[in-house]
C-alpha cells in the first residue's frame, strides 16, 4: 500500500463504513483498530458487522489497495478518531478511548495535519484534546488543523447516508473549519454547514436527546393509555390527524449508541439546566421495567389459569426494527431481566438478525411461535410481521407488530 493520505482511527459501525467510503474514492486509507481479530478480517476484504453495501465496499477496497487495517497507527496528512464513549458510574461520560487514541497519534503530527474527532463527546472535548497536543508538541502550536464533525447516520442505511447527509462541521478556529470542510467535501454530496467546536459538539448531543425527548412522549402516553383502557396505537395514529402533530411510536424503551446515551453527556455536564432531558431518560428506562413486569404478570396470569407454567416467547433483541445491533438495546435488557426470574420455566429467545448470541440460546421464530403460550413483540422487524397467531396465544405487542 502506498503511504496513506488519511488513518480512521477505529473501525467500528461509522469508523470502518467512513474508512470504505474514503478508499472508494481512490484515497488510500489506513484503518486502525485495537481487536486483531476485527484488523485480520478487515485485510482479508470481509466486515466483522452487518450493514448493507459495507461487504463490497470494504472487499474491493481492499483488493483495490486503497484499504488497509493494523492496530498501530502511521503517518499520515489526516486523521479521523471514531472510537467508542462509554459511560463511567453514574451515567457520566468516558472520553479515555478519544484521549488514548489522540496520544497515539501525537508523535505522528507534523505541521499542516488535519485531526477530526468524530466520538460523540462532551461540549468541549475537542478543545480538550488540543490542549494535550501542543502540550506534548509544543512546536506545533495553532499550525494543526483540529476539528470536530459528528457523524449522523441510520444503521442499515449507513453507506448512503455517509454521502448525502448534511454535516456539521466546527473548528477550534475558522481555519481549521475550513480544512476540514475541504476534506469532506470530497465525499459528502450533502450540505456542509460551518460552526466552532462546541457548537457542533452540543449538535450532536441536542439531536439525540430531541429524539429521546419525543420518544419518552410516546412511551408515556402507552403507559397512561394501559391504564385508562385506551388503544395507544389509535390513540396516536388519531392525534396525528392534527396538521401540526406528529407523534412518534412508543416501544419497549430507547437503544443503540445514540439516543439512548448522548442524552447523558448533556445531564452530566448541566445537571440543573437539563430537566426535560433528564426526565425523558427516566422514562424511557422505565418503559423496560414495566415491560418486565407486563411479561411477568401475564406468565402469572396463565399459569393461574391453566395450572402450569407458561413457554414465552421473547420476540427481537435488536435496538431497533432490520438490524444485527444489540448496543444499549431494551429488548436485550428485557430478555435478561425475563430469564433471571425463569424459575424453570421454558423461554424462546428470538432474533432473525443474528446467528447466535454469547447470552441466548436462539429460536427460529416461527418456531418459538408455534410452541409458546405467551409471544412478546418487543422489536417490530420485518420478519415477525408475516406471522399468523392462533386465538390461544397471549400476545404482548410492546412495538405496534400487530397494528
Amino acid at each position: 500500500m502506498n503511504n496513506p493520505e488519511v488513518v480512521m482511527i477505529g473501525l467500528g459501525y461509522i469508523g470502518l463504513p467512513t474508512a470504505a467510503l474514503i478508499a472508494s474514492n481512490s484515497v488510500y486509507v489506513y484503518g486502525v483498530d485495537v481487536n486483531p481479530k476485527v484488523v485480520e478480517t478487515i485485510n482479508q476484504g470481509k466486515v466483522h458487522i452487518v450493514e448493507p453495501e459495507l461487504d463490497y465496499a470494504v472487499a474491493k477496497a481492499v483488493e483495490g489497495g486503497y484499504l488497509n487495517a493494523s492496530e498501530t497507527p502511521v503517518e499520515a496528512c489526516t486523521y479521523i478518531i471514531v472510537v467508542p464513549t462509554p459511560f463511567k458510574a453514574k451515567n457520566e461520560p468516558d472520553t479515555s478511548y478519544v484521549e488514548a487514541a489522540t496520544r497515539g497519534l501525537i508523535q505522528l503530527f507534523k505541521e499542516g495535519d488535519l485531526y477530526i474527532i468524530e466520538s460523540t463527546s462532551p461540549v468541549g472535548t475537542t478543545e480538550k484534546m488540543m490542549s494535550l497536543i501542543y502540550r506534548e508538541r509544543p512546536e506545533l502550536k495553532d499550525k494543526l488543523h483540529i476539528a470536530y464533525c459528528p457523524e449522523r447516520v441510520l444503521p442499515g442505511n449507513v453507506m448512503y447516508e455517509l454521502v448525502h447527509n448534511d454535516r456539521v462541521i466546527g473548528g477550534v478556529n475558522e481555519a481549521s473549519t475550513q480544512k476540514a470542510i475541504a476534506f469532506y467535501q470530497k465525499y459528502i454530496k450533502g450540505a456542509l454547514h460551518p460552526t466552532n467546536a462546541r457548537t457542533a459538539e452540543m449538535c450532536k448531543l441536542v439531536e439525540n436527546s430531541s429524539r429521546d425527548v419525543q420518544i419518552a412522549f410516546a412511551n408515556e402516553l402507552s403507559l397512561i393509555c394501559d391504564k385508562a383502557d385506551i388503544d395507544v396505537w389509535e390513540l396516536i395514529t388519531l392525534a396525528n390527524k392534527h396538521p401540526r402533530v406528529q407523534i412518534l411510536q412508543p416501544g419497549c424503551g430507547v437503544g443503540g449508541h445514540c439516543i439512548a446515551v448522548d442524552p447523558y453527556f448533556i445531564v452530566s455536564d448541566f445537571p440543573m439546566e437539563s430537566k426535560i432531558i433528564g426526565a425523558a431518560r427516566e422514562i424511557n428506562n422505565y418503559k423496560s421495567f414495566w415491560c418486565v413486569e407486563k411479561i411477568e404478570n401475564a406468565k402469572l396470569q396463565f399459569e393461574l389459569r391453566y395450572k402450569r407454567k407458561p413457554k414465552t416467547a421473547i420476540m427481537g433483541l435488536a435496538f431497533k426494527p432490520n438490524i444485527d445491533d444489540l448496543r444499549e438495546s431494551p429488548a436485550k435488557y428485557i430478555a435478561q431481566k425475563i430469564l433471571q426470574n425463569a424459575q424453570n420455566q421454558v423461554h424462546f429467545i428470538v432474533e432473525p438478525n443474528i446467528e447466535s448470541y454469547p447470552s441466548f440460546k436462539l429460536t427460529d421464530y416461527k418456531i418459538a411461535v408455534e410452541q409458546a403460550d405467551i409471544i412478546a413483540f418487543l422489536v417490530a422487524h420485518d420478519a415477525f410481521k408475516t406471522i399468523t397467531l392462533s386465538d390461544d396465544k397471549v400476545v404482548l405487542d410492546f412495538c405496534g407488530i400487530l397494528k
